[in-house]
């Protein structure tokens, strides 16, 4: 069933005057508003908003735009009910709702809030409206707590997005669609190979960043020589700030000792990779050779926050690092000496600027190509800017086919999105939806790509950042349908994340944890 927006969608904006960043503030965020509305990401213009002002004004500014977006189809919806009259230049509308929002929600004084946003009118060449902009908000001011209410009573987002989250979560809907309205919080990976989440800890409480520790268990079925099913644990921690802080001012960041990653996204390195030591583990009991190499990939890797993490934990020198596996009565532990010296990462993406953000964030981390042929342990990386739903390893070569060659994928899937609107709250202005569909198409594609790539025995893990099932659950098991040799590893009651899923666990935004929403699903291959 469709669900139309209750603002007017075709109007024309003025290109030309939405990236001016020159005068009042207000302005400047109006002008930044409208050319998201024009189909910009807030990644691309919140940058240069906040480069144009002084450092006294940013605080304000960055507080206007991201307020005003989390809450922009509430606001959309008070707007009607305001107006006597259909309200059709979006350059209003938005002036409007940038107004209602220092009202109802930043507790700007009254006269202030008009005044200044009357003048902005004035200011994006649409004076003729500033009696209409007047009126409306003095009449909210004169009972903002009353239209705070009527603003707060229902979701925030378009219509047909909020029907679609009533069909996949009715039990938490009201919960969900409120959360989404809310900023997440900031979350920190720490680099196990350089110390200890309760050692950065200690570190941030010494220069005065409160932060806890958030420990995530998962549990997992693999097959074990024996071909019988064994169980396998594994803890995942992170940091919690109180609040969120510029990473400049995180003790050693620059060093690589930590990353900004959201707690339910450093998931994905440590369950993947523990099924890969599943698969080393098995494999070691069936054979004498403890000189194996490994191939893994890292599919639609940009920006590089899971795949850093997965060579953290290769690099780390304790039971998580792919060096150190043995078989012991069906448990993976630690071993002094090497099951592999020979482990080949590859990563892809398929735009060039995001290739490079891959290989900026390696680069801080001390985990490029560079820095792991100094380290004592054999790691190759290679990092390709490739569509994967038609690349294929060593396209470059004569004798180039879809052979199966990797031991284990992770798949960070392009998706909606709609888990991390949160972070992103220009997410419900720039998707359609038909965008679901057509993501959900992609989905298929890449996956159809990836699979024969996959040796048999192998893992791939299947990740989103989306809460929507049809590129989730339905996904996986529309895949499953088609492709006989694929296996589901089920998670165990030991996960103390996401809800069961027919296949994988789904993350909402609303958990203990206080995680984004995002899709697990982890499949093996099995010989046909």
């Amino acid at each position: 069933m469709r669900q139309n927006s209750t603002a007017p969608r075709n109007n024309k904006l003025k290109p030309s005057s939405n990236l001016i960043m020159n005068g009042s503030v207000r302005v400047r965020v109006i002008r930044t508003l409208l050319a998201i509305q024009n189909g910009q990401s807030l990644s691309s213009v919140l940058d240069p908003l906040l480069n144009s002002l002084h450092d006294g004004d940013k605080g304000f500014a960055h507080a206007l735009l991201l307020t005003t977006l989390r809450q922009w189809h509430a606001l959309a919806r008070l707007l009607d009910s305001l107006a006597d009259n259909p309200i059709d230049e979006v350059e209003v509308r938005t002036t409007i709702q940038v107004g209602l929002v220092q009202l109802l929600y930043l507790e700007v004084a009254d006269h202030a809030a008009i005044h200044e946003t009357v003048e902005a009118a004035k200011e994006i060449e649409f004076a003729h409206s500033t009696g209409l902009v007047n009126a409306i908000l003095r009449k909210v001011a004169k009972n903002p707590s009353k239209f705070r209410k009527k603003c707060d009573k229902k979701h925030s987002l378009p219509n047909w997005l909020a029907y679609q989250l009533k069909q996949d979560w009715s039990e938490q809907y009201d919960e969900l669609t409120q959360g989404l309205r809310q900023a997440a919080p900031m979350f920190l990976r720490v680099n196990s190979a350089v110390t200890s989440v309760e050692d950065y800890q200690h570190a941030l409480d010494g220069t005065e960043i409160d932060a806890d520790i958030v420990e995530l268990t998962t549990g997992f079925k693999v097959a074990s020589s024996s071909e019988s099913a064994t169980s396998t644990t594994l803890s995942t921690k992170g940091l919690r700030l109180h609040q969120s802080t510029a990473v400049n001012a995180l003790p050693d960041f620059a060093l690589g000792t930590a990353s900004v990653q959201d707690m339910h996204a450093q998931l994905a390195a440590p369950i993947i990779n523990k099924a890969l030591m599943a698969k080393l583990s098995a494999e070691k009991s069936d054979t004498e050779n403890t000189n194996n190499e490994l191939h893994i990939l890292d599919a639609c890797a940009a920006p590089g926050g899971k795949l850093a993490h997965w060579l953290e934990l290769i690099s780390a020198n304790d039971e998580s690092s792919l060096f150190h596996v043995k078989q012991d009565n069906n448990q993976i532990s630690p071993e002094t000496s090497p099951v592999t010296t020979d482990i080949k990462v590859t990563a892809i993406d398929n735009e060039a600027p995001r290739i490079e953000r891959i290989r900026e964030n390696l680069q801080r981390l001390n985990l490029s190509q560079h820095d792991l042929q100094k380290a004592e342990k054999s790691v190759a990386l290679n990092i390709v800017c490739a569509d994967a739903t038609r690349w294929q390893h060593g396209k470059n070569k004569k004798a180039a086919t879809n052979e199966p060659v990797f031991d284990a994928i992770l798949l960070d899937s392009p998706c909606t999105a709609t888990g991390v609107i949160r972070r992103h709250p220009d997410i419900s202005i720039l998707r359609t939806e038909e965008d679901i569909e057509q993501t959900a198409l992609l989905q298929a594609d890449i996956l159809h790509n990836l699979w024969p790539q996959l040796k048999a025995g192998g893992y791939l893990l299947y990740v989103t950042c989306s809460i929507l099932k049809q590129e989730n659950v339905e996904q996986m098991q529309d895949f499953i349908t088609h492709h006989n040799d694929a296996v589901v590893i089920e998670f165990t009651e030991d996960c103390n994340w996401g809800i069961e899923q027919a296949i994988g666990r789904q993350c909402l935004p609303i958990d203990s944890a206080s995680g984004d929403g995002f899709y697990y699903a982890l499949l093996q291959k099995t010989a046909e």
